[in-house]
């Protein structure tokens, strides 16, 4: 049975797991709704999971990683479009949002209107926030000022590292994209305007929380979610935290909360009590 809408072509752009899940879903509803598809990689990953998808689904693949050159292709597709931005940085210029045929929607990891920019999961750790979750929107030619499709919601718990808490969002954002998508294409959706202060906070891509540093008279529970805010795994999103041991620069390169009978001394290791049952183990090395 063909659904109701009047895209004719759908657009995707973006990287990584919540891309992957809405190309798969998107691709899995074409025939029902009888749209043209293609995939667009802004930011190139060795790795690309939307690539495969595309090769093996016979979805076109374009990889466009000059910000003019992406620009001008969009603006000039001619038929109506729904664009998708998920996990994609590239800022779509006002010459693109105003056209009439175009229609952009973006998912943002945090609860719009708070939190908008970038590492939006690091902030709201650092922040020492108990919830968060994630926004599809409206694109307009404001950054993360569009519409509210949906959110969804979850907890930050006391141990949470910033690469748990995005795995976390990413498993919402798919949800939430699935359960919104009919609405979407039916041009139905019902949206609320976020309401915010024009003054609000933009959090950027350069920004480290605490600029990186942090001192060893902190208090240990304010290190722990520094170190934890900043923690993406295997991805180097940040730079190792410093901070000053025995009077010189050192960089921490692991940490780990661990209870008191698990303490044993090293070299490069010093621990801070968090309370009374566990400390926070830091393994450092002094910088050239």
């Amino acid at each position: 049975m063909d659904m109701k809408t009047s895209f004719q072509k759908v657009v995707i752009l973006g990287y990584g797991k919540v891309t992957g899940e809405v190309l798969q879903y998107v691709y899995d509803r074409q025939a029902e709704y009888g749209y043209q598809l293609g995939f667009i990689e802004h930011e190139v990953h060795p790795l690309s999971i939307t690539e495969k998808i595309c090769s093996e689904n016979g979805i076109p693949f374009m990889r466009i990683t000059d910000k003019k050159e992406l620009a001008a292709m969009l603006n000039r597709i001619t038929e109506k479009t729904l664009i998708i931005s998920a996990s994609n940085n590239f800022l779509f210029p006002a010459s693109l949002v105003d056209k009439p045929n175009i229609t952009i929607i973006n998912f943002h990891n945090a609860l719009l209107p708070d939190y908008p920019g970038r590492n939006a999961p690091t902030w709201v750790i650092y922040m020492g926030e108990k919830e968060t979750g994630i926004t599809w929107h409206y694109v307009t030619a404001g950054v993360d000022e569009g519409n509210i499709i949906i959110q969804k919601r979850c907890g930050i718990t006391e141990d949470m590292k910033a690469y748990e808490l995005t795995e976390l969002l990413m498993d919402l954002a798919g949800e939430a994209f699935r359960e919104s998508f009919a609405d979407i294409m039916s041009e139905s959706a019902v949206t609320r305007a976020q309401g915010f202060d024009p003054d609000r906070r933009m959090y950027r891509s350069y920004e480290v929380p605490a600029d990186g540093f942090f001192e060893m008279t902190d208090k240990p529970e304010d290190i722990y979610r520094l170190l934890r805010s900043v923690d993406y795994g295997k991805n180097d999103i940040f730079p190792p935290m410093r901070t000053i041991i025995d009077g010189k620069e050192t960089e921490i390169l692991r940490y780990r909360r661990i209870s008191q009978d698990k303490r044993k001394e090293g070299e490069g290791l010093i621990y801070l009590p968090l309370n009374a049952d566990t400390l926070l183990k830091l393994k450092y090395r002094f910088m050239d």
